[in-house]
């Protein structure tokens, strides 16, 4: 295997106001909006023209995923390992890539069927110097966006999409239950882009949250601060996780996906790296809150 996914590159979610979603993004988080009409937002977290972008909807969710890779060569591999693994890919095609800002793409379908993952490369750079409206500074670049966490049916079958199709590398196990355990994968050095928990009684199938980073823990208090008028965007308290060692919060975003908002966490040296497992999430706080 030569060609792999490097990067979360950019999500797409619906929601159902994006005059809510521009303003929590930039006086909550941070970010740098770039309103595209009436029923398209984009936002900035470093010199990528885009990270996230929302779109009107009837409903909040996600739409779409896009996993970045390093050219057309890598692409073409990709494709044709989805394609031998069973995977019905698309070629999305030069207009949807041009509106992606994208040199070219693929698409396929989550297995659980709950979004689109698209593969692509050449995410274009702004000439625009990145500017938070807070001052923040985001943890992007090379490293790409963030990460995706999942609820999954079927564990093996992302396993093998993820591993054994587009090339990422097993960070740790975190142990949920005797019999359950969350995975934790990686494809540069930040400690997971993507990871997955099996499905429980009371949880949906899909994205259950998606993380972003800073460099100042102090953004992270802002945040916490400024939410304090909309408690009910509070999903989890403050707390520090046991694997990557993320300082971070939860909370409800205006698409109605939950976003881990954090500070602090560590690298991955392929080289010398050694997957364990953890029997706790947290090693403090991250406490669930119950709003009924």
């Amino acid at each position: 295997m030569t060609a792999s996914v490097t990067a979360l590159g950019y999500i797409q979610f619906t929601a159902t106001d994006l005059d809510v979603w521009e303003d929590f993004g930039q006086r909550v988080l941070g970010l740098m909006a770039d309103r595209l009409g009436e029923d398209r937002l984009r936002f900035r977290a470093d010199e990528k023209v885009y990270r996230l972008e929302v779109r009107a909807g009837e409903t909040g969710g996600v739409s779409a995923v896009g996993w970045e890779t390093k050219g057309p060569a890598e692409l073409a591999e990709l494709e044709s390992r989805l394609t031998a693994a069973g995977y019905v890919v698309t070629r999305p095609g030069p207009e949807v890539a041009k509106e992606r800002r994208v040199s070219d793409l693929i698409s396929f379908r989550d297995p659980d069927d709950c979004y689109d993952h698209e593969i692509y490369w050449g995410l274009g750079t702004s000439s625009a110097r990145f500017a938070s409206p807070i001052g923040a500074e985001f943890v992007a670049g090379t490293e790409g966006l963030g990460h995706v966490l999942q609820v999954v049916s079927d564990r093996e079958k992302y396993e093998r999409l993820f591993m054994d199709v587009l090339g990422f590398r097993l960070s740790d196990h975190i142990d949920l239950t005797p019999d359950l355990y969350a995975t934790f994968l990686h494809c540069n050095p930040r400690h997971h882009s993507f990871a997955f928990t099996p499905q429980i009684p009371g949880r949906p199938l899909g994205v259950g949250h998606f993380m972003l980073e800073v460099t100042d823990l102090d953004v992270i208090g802002r945040a916490l601060e400024h939410i304090e008028t909309e408690p009910e965007r509070l999903l989890k308290t403050f707390g520090r996780h046991s694997n990557d060692r993320m300082t971070s919060f939860y909370l409800i975003t205006p698409s109605n996906v939950g976003l881990e908002f954090g500070t602090g966490g560590i690298k991955i040296d392929d080289e010398t790296w050694t997957p364990t497992r953890y029997d706790t999430a947290h090693l403090w706080g991250h406490h669930s809150v119950d709003h009924h």
